[in-house]
């Protein structure tokens, strides 16, 4: 038993002998070698189809107003990925019931929506109010999920949280020291705009200590909208921010996992809402570059890797 306790501690010493003879990296050498790897895997990311499952939700108080839970596939293509909604379960609440439908509006019905209940399909009037939240959860879904931002692959707006090396450009990063998350050995880095006057992001990224990978972002907004802009419109977003989760692939290629944000919006001083927003993506396939959506109505083609 000595000798194993002596063998034990003389492992251990080495182990940290180890680690301590490494040259120590700062954050902007860290955040550098996270760029590269999130450039490269901008390519990798190419070959996988995956499901996303989303939930989005617009509440007054303790009420939810309005809420759709989608399920959609999303598919690579040679500038970003296309999205196809496979199910959507939403409701919305009118004249103090709740109204549920299966599929988005058209377009050129803006004012309406479906289903009053699972055995009747006819259109319903809805007013501005409930409108109101009906176009706020499209449009959030739309945005910071959807197919308005088909340059990212990763089934999240692009421009929420500066990884790249291009989007790095315009951030300061600190080093906070080394801490475990989500079962890894992590760097903590805070960052920040450079320009103190951008209404950019800020936040802390847990990133890999041996793939520098991020395994955590959180964001916020880097400074609060000027007073004199929240009198003017009459508008305020306070608290909005998101966090993201990443994991690596059975190849090694890092996706975001899941992604959520909770915030409230103040408009015209009489309109406030909560917003809620989760998102997971999964049933991950890699295929070829070449995999396609067809149509609407069609499955995807995939040809898995050999």
């Amino acid at each position: 038993m000595p000798q194993l306790r002596l063998l034990s501690c003389a492992l251990a010493l080495s182990l940290f002998s180890a680690r301590a003879q490494q040259p120590a990296l700062t954050a902007d050498q860290i955040m550098a070698r996270v760029a590269s790897n999130q450039d490269r895997s901008e390519a990798q990311r190419a070959h996988y189809v995956y499901v996303q499952h989303a939930r989005v939700s617009s509440s007054k108080g303790k009420t939810i107003r309005c809420e759709e839970l989608t399920d959609t596939r999303i598919t690579p293509t040679p500038t970003g990925s296309q999205q196809q909604l496979l199910t959507l379960q939403g409701r919305l609440l009118v004249k103090g019931k709740y109204v549920n439908y299966d599929h988005l509006r058209d377009p050129k019905h803006a004012h309406d929506t479906v289903k009053e209940d699972d055995s009747k399909a006819s259109l319903k009037k809805i007013d501005d109010d409930e409108n109101t939240d009906l176009d706020i959860v499209e449009n959030m879904r739309a945005n910071l999920l959807g197919d308005k931002h088909d340059h990212s692959k990763d089934g999240i707006n692009n421009n929420l949280f500066p990884l790249t090396s291009k989007a790095q450009a315009d951030y300061a990063f600190t080093l906070r020291g080394r801490e475990p998350r989500n079962g890894r050995d992590t760097f903590h880095v805070e960052f920040h705009p450079k320009d103190k006057n951008d209404f950019g992001w800020k936040g802390d990224a847990w990133i890999d200590t041996a793939t520098f990978e991020p395994v955590v972002i959180r964001t916020a907004l880097s400074r609060n909208l000027p007073l004199g802009v929240r009198v003017l419109l009459g508008t305020n977003i306070p608290g909005i921010g998101f966090t993201a989760i990443y994991a690596p692939q059975p190849d090694g290629v890092w996706f975001p996992v899941s992604f959520g944000s909770e915030f409230k919006i103040h408009v015209l001083f009489l309109f406030s809402r909560q917003i809620v927003i989760s998102a997971e993506n999964r049933d991950f396939e890699k295929t070829h570059v070449s995999s396609t959506i067809l149509d609407a109505e069609s499955p995807v083609v995939v040809k898995p890797q050999p």
